[in-house]
């Protein structure tokens, strides 16, 4: 193709997804990358893609947003109408506006208040983080102000991401990330703040050596080894992920205090019944399902630290049992999100979650541990404290005490980061891997 013929996408933001897109786009050489980050960043990003023809680096979204025929922005939902109202007025005549925001009210407030009006919008989402390959993996489409022809072309000029084309409205992918994105990162947000309460890593308790529990502590690493505002926002800035995380500390709290309270058949009874409403009761369809591709020994084949010397002890698996209760207190079919748009993560998370569900054994386990084995109680109580910690921050919109809360238990596992890393992120690709040849 020649140079001059090829389209002109435009990034204001140059964070590791920015990257990402910047270096697939450039690779592929379907188009030229006009890209930008704050001035202080703009000598590094020179020097990054000195040697790369197709990406040019310019001082502001001003010089982006003139000259290109698609502006992503790739910035954080809490940011996005500053910025739209700073570059939103330079944008070149015909060009299509999207952003890579995970909430997106915010987002559609600022391209209705500060694009020109006869900007075309086509927003886009992709589902998972920088440190996944976008192939094969969702990516949101959302058609606001558009042709279908616009729209096809949206995703002609991104297909070398090689990602799956989700259509959703702005209001539906606020629905799903919520419904995805919200309680998960709630559980594992408390798991981390919990066993940094304790001073203790998990790994080196003796508790948590095997099984579902080295699922848990690599995803809760992954996440703490990441940026904390990529999880705020979403949090705080969508309402219906607030709602989801107070229900689910509510969960928690009410699901311990029948395990404290020495109520078997109470908790029993609970349990069951968000059981029935996910997965359907026993000898249903959804109930006798195949396995999601997990094994005690593929968990433990990723564990961080000495081999295990035995199993785990029995454990309540407090985390997993106020998930399904939050589902079904809320009324949730968490089968209908993770067909439409789920992420890595959450397709994880549901599986651990299917791993205990359906099997009568491991959750009859789960139950009576909850309430007759004090290995775990006093983690459980910490997990409880923690889960009401986040949810009162998020419901209280504190950006900045969601940070010194994330950057705090961050800094407590950042001795053991890097491994966890390399191990989370093997078992990512391990399941991934395992999903597309299902």
């Amino acid at each position: 193709m020649d140079e001059s013929a090829k389209p002109v996408v435009g990034l204001i933001g140059m964070g590791e997804m920015g990257r990402m897109y910047a270096d697939r786009l450039a690779t592929a050489g379907n188009c030229q990358l006009l890209v930008c980050d704050r001035p202080e960043k703009t000598f590094q990003l020179q020097e990054q893609y000195r040697d790369c023809p197709t990406v040019t680096v310019v001082a502001n979204g001003h010089l982006v947003s003139r000259a290109s025929d698609l502006i992503i922005y790739s910035v954080d939902s809490e940011h996005i109408q500053v910025i739209v109202e700073q570059y939103g007025p330079s944008t070149k005549l015909g060009a299509i506006v999207a952003a890579q925001t995970s909430v997106k009210a915010p987002e559609q407030a600022a391209f209705e208040k500060h694009l020109p009006s006869d900007t075309k919008v086509c927003s886009i989402h992709s589902l998972h983080g920088p440190t996944i390959p976008p192939d094969g993996q969702a990516l949101v489409l959302i058609p606001f102000r558009c042709s279908v022809a616009d729209q096809q072309w949206v995703k002609d000029v991104l297909s070398p991401l090689k990602s799956r084309y989700v259509e959703l409205t702005y209001e539906e992918h606020d629905v799903v990330m919520a419904n995805t994105q919200a309680c998960t990162h709630a559980a594992f947000l408390s798991m981390g703040t919990a066993w940094h309460a304790t001073g203790r890593f998990p790994w080196d308790s003796g508790r948590y050596i095997g099984g579902i529990e080295v699922a848990k502590i690599n995803i809760t690493l992954r996440i703490y080894s990441s940026k904390w505002h990529v999880y705020a926002g979403l949090a705080i800035m969508n309402p219906i992920a607030r709602i989801q995380i107070d229900q689910f500390a509510r969960s928690v709290t009410e699901l311990f205090v029948l395990m404290v309270s020495n109520d078997e058949d109470g908790l029993r009874k609970r349990v069951f019944a968000g059981r029935d409403h996910v997965f359907g009761p026993p000898g249903s369809p959804k109930s006798s399902s195949p396995p999601m591709f997990l094994t005690e020994e593929m968990f433990s084949s990723f564990a961080i630290g000495e081999p295990a010397a035995g199993p785990s002890p029995p454990n309540s698996h407090l985390t997993i049992l106020a998930i399904v209760d939050c589902w079904y207190q809320l009324g949730l079919n968490p089968f209908l999100h993770l067909e439409i748009a789920a992420t890595p993560v959450f397709r994880l998370w549901f599986g651990l979650i299917h791993h205990l569900f359906r099997s009568p054994e491991r959750l009859d386990k789960a139950i009576h541990a909850a309430v007759h084995t004090l290995d775990y109680r006093a983690d459980d109580c910490e997990f409880v404290l923690a889960a009401r910690g986040w949810s009162q921050c998020i419901s209280h919109g504190d950006f900045k005490l969601y940070q010194a809360r994330f950057q705090q238990t961050a800094e407590f596992f950042k001795p053991r980061i890097e491994e966890a890393k390399s191990k989370g992120n093997a078992m990512m690709k391990y399941i991934l891997d395992a999903i597309g040849s299902a």
